[in-house]
C-alpha cells in the first residue's frame, strides 16, 4: 500500500465503540419514559441494555414496553424519535485519535458513513473528530438507495478528496456492506474485525465482499501505511 494518498474511514465501530451510542440513546429514552410514562428512570435503562445484551435488535423498545405493560404503537414511535434525535454521549476510541494525527501528516482522510443523516450528523459532532477530515460523506444524503455496499457514496468522497481509487483505502467494520462498493471502484480495504463489535463474528457473503486486509485493531493500520 506504499502509494496510498488518501485513507476513507468507516464511523460506526470503526472511529468509536457503536454501543455507546445505542447505550446512551437508551439513557435519553428511559429519561422521557420516567418524565411521560412513569416507568422509573434507572430501572428502565438498565432493562434496555439487558435486552441490549441479550441480543435484542430492532424491536428493542416493543419489548421493554411489554415488560412494562405497555402496548401502543405511537409510544413505540415516539420512543424511536427521542432516540434517534438525542444528542449522544460518545467519544473516539484512544486509538482512532492517534492514528488520526499520524495519518494526517502524509494522507488525505476522508469518512464515508452510512445511517439516517441527522442521526449521524449528531453522532460526528459529538466525536469531534471533523478538523482531521478533508472529505465526509454521510451517504444517506445521497437517498437510501445509495447507502453501502452502493458505489455512490465511495465516488463522491473520492472526488472530494480528489483522488484517483487505486490510490485509496477504505477501513471499516461490517463484512456485509463495507468493503463491496469500494472494491467495485479499485480501492483497497481493511477490516477492523473487533471481536466485541457488532458485526465481529460475522462472515463476509461472498468473495465480492471480502476486504484486502485484516485486522483487530486500528493501531495495526500504521504497519500497513507509513
Amino acid at each position: 500500500m506504499n502509494s496510498l494518498q488518501a485513507i476513507v474511514f468507516d464511523l460506526d465501530d470503526t472511529l468509536y465503540a457503536e454501543r455507546d451510542y445505542v447505550l446512551s440513546g437508551f439513557k435519553a429514552v428511559a429519561n422521557w419514559a420516567s418524565l411521560n410514562l412513569g416507568i422509573d428512570e434507572e430501572r428502565g435503562s438498565a432493562t434496555l441494555c439487558n435486552l441490549y445484551h441479550q441480543g435484542v435488535r430492532n424491536n428493542t423498545f416493543n419489548q421493554w414496553l411489554a415488560i412494562h405493560q405497555i402496548e401502543n404503537p405511537q409510544v413505540v414511535t415516539k420512543l424511536l424519535d427521542v432516540y434517534r434525535e438525542h444528542a449522544p454521549t460518545i467519544s473516539p476510541f484512544s486509538e482512532s485519535i492517534d492514528l488520526l494525527k499520524t495519518l494526517t501528516k502524509s494522507y488525505k482522510i476522508g469518512l464515508v458513513s452510512d445511517g439516517y443523516l441527522q442521526v449521524q450528523q449528531r453522532k460526528w459532532a459529538a466525536l469531534g473528530l471533523d478538523h482531521f477530515f478533508d472529505a465526509v460523506v454521510f451517504s444517506d444524503s445521497l437517498g437510501r438507495e445509495n447507502w453501502k455496499p452502493s458505489t455512490a457514496p465511495f465516488k463522491l468522497v473520492l472526488e472530494r478528496l480528489n483522488i484517483a481509487p487505486e490510490f485509496s483505502a477504505y477501513i471499516g467494520d461490517n463484512p456485509l456492506k463495507d468493503f463491496f462498493g469500494a472494491r467495485q471502484l479499485g480501492m483497497s480495504t481493511i477490516w477492523v474485525k473487533r471481536s466485541d463489535s457488532e458485526y465481529g463474528n460475522l462472515q463476509p457473503p461472498g468473495l465480492a465482499y471480502h476486504p484486502d486486509l485484516t485486522i483487530e485493531s486500528l493501531s495495526q493500520v500504521l504497519e500497513l501505511v507509513v
